[in-house]
């Protein structure tokens, strides 16, 4: 993979001190209420750029984006956006907290060159909807800003990149917090050497997409249309350091025509060994207890997932007994890596078989909601808002890396990489050509 340096937008810190205020989250993680409030939050708001105004409006609505624009070149003149003098690569540090711990994830921004999956240097490890493409297209064209991150994961065994990609020994240019309370830091590398030894580091590598496939797709499409528009911008993460924390992402079941739990119970126990969890009034509680007991599980290399169902009574622990693996109506071609996700054995092993929930299903987001917060999941089980939650455990980073380097995708829904990066702390326009 091919990187450089470019002169990047940032805010005005003798415009805008409170970064805290103006940066946003990627674009869909913002729904409608959200997209108000951040709105309403300030009125140099990043959002402004990324989404338009405030009011639902179609994909499509073109002058949604002229106002995007109008906004961005508004900012410029008035220097609410300046940009740097030097073309840059920069480390960007996040701090947070997850499992209890406080932990942080070091990498650093900077221009990726396009490539198409075909030629292998760019992994993507899940499906893309047109939708989203046809709307973040409409906004490049109409902005010419290239202000959406893509989240890349470069394998670094050696941590040689960490140590090039560190943070100088300076204090940060941009900090912010993001809507969780994480702290976001920025910095620039400026020195020609450090550079080259990056971008050599870089040269041989390919380089997993986590988060971004719409926007990167868009970009693919983009280049097309504009021969030329050969670059992204890009936050390149060690794969293998400490800091890249995957959550799970939970199943919530609604609107299944004849769902019945004690019937998929008493199927899947062909296939998994099935335990009653304690019950517990709090719900919190009861999420903390069942991924405890998911957990224990993959330490002891077993495959599990969590079932709740009802207003009130046990969770339910259902592993997928060794003899039976062979015996889940697996798609055909997969491997057993991609067998051995949590996942794909909740999918294929009790979802489609025992609750009719086919791909077509999945494919149209419809009868299931997804969440990372297995809180949230068993609470709205227990308010009677859903039919059922499914609890899993995450999909770890060294299967992530085993499935997509064998060039196979993971199954929809499969990661939620934590915490999300923010739009705003620096971005590059496509009028720039390369920004170098």
């Amino acid at each position: 993979m091919k990187i450089r340096p470019f002169r990047g937008y940032r805010y005005n810190p003798a415009k805008v001190p409170d970064l805290s205020r103006v940066v946003v989250p990627p674009y869909d993680q913002i729904d409608p209420d959200a997209c108000l409030a951040l709105h309403a939050l300030d009125p140099w708001n990043f959002v402004r750029i990324t989404l338009g105004r405030a009011e639902p409006v179609d994909a499509g609505d073109v002058h949604r984006h002229r106002g995007a624009r109008e906004c961005l070149d508004r900012w410029l003149a008035e220097q609410v956006l300046i940009r740097d003098a030097e073309p840059a690569l920069y480390p960007v540090l996040t701090t947070y907290r997850a499992g209890g711990e406080t932990l942080s994830r070091m990498g650093f921004i900077a221009l990726g060159e396009l490539s198409r999956y075909d030629e292998g240097l760019v992994l993507p490890h899940e499906r893309t909807h047109a939708g989203p493409k046809v709307e973040r297209l409409a906004h490049l064209e109409a902005t010419g800003a290239d202000a959406g991150l893509i989240f890349m994961l470069a394998s670094d065994p050696s941590g040689e990149l960490l140590r090039a990609a560190a943070s100088p020994p300076t204090p940060p240019i941009a900090a912010a917090r993001d809507g969780k309370g994480e702290l976001h830091q920025l910095w620039r590398i400026t020195d020609p050497a450090t550079i080259a030894r990056m971008q050599a580091l870089l040269a041989n590598e390919r380089l997993i997409i986590a988060d971004g496939h719409h926007r990167y797709e868009t970009a693919l499409e983009y280049r097309r249309r504009h021969p030329g528009a050969d670059w992204k911008l890009m936050a390149i993460f060690p794969l293998e350091a400490p800091g890249v924390t995957i959550l799970p992402t939970h199943r919530l079941l609604h609107d299944v025509p004849g769902f019945d739990a004690e019937a998929l119970l008493a199927r899947a126990a062909r296939w998994f060994e099935i335990e009653r969890a304690s019950a517990l009034a709090d719900p919190t509680a009861e999420a903390k207890a069942l991924t405890s007991a998911l957990d224990a599980r993959v330490r002891d290399g077993r495959l599990a997932v969590a079932l709740v169902v009802g207003a009130e009574g046990p969770g339910w622990l259902l592993t997928l007994s060794p003899e039976a693996f062979d015996a889940v109506p697996w798609p055909a071609g997969t491997s057993p890596a991609w067998r051995r996700l949590a996942v794909s054995v909740l999918h294929e092993g009790l979802l489609k078989p025992f609750v009719g929930i086919t791909e077509e299903i999945l494919r149209r987001q419809t009868s299931v909601d997804y969440t990372a917060d297995a809180a949230l999941a068993v609470t709205q089980v227990r308010k009677g808002n859903y039919q059922a939650g499914f609890l899993i455990p995450p999909t770890t980073a060294e299967e992530l890396q085993a499935v997509v380097r064998a060039g196979e995708l993971l199954p929809q829904k499969s990661t939620f990489f934590y915490p999300k990066l923010l739009d705003g702390l620096v971005f590059s326009r496509l009028s720039d050509g390369d920004s170098a």
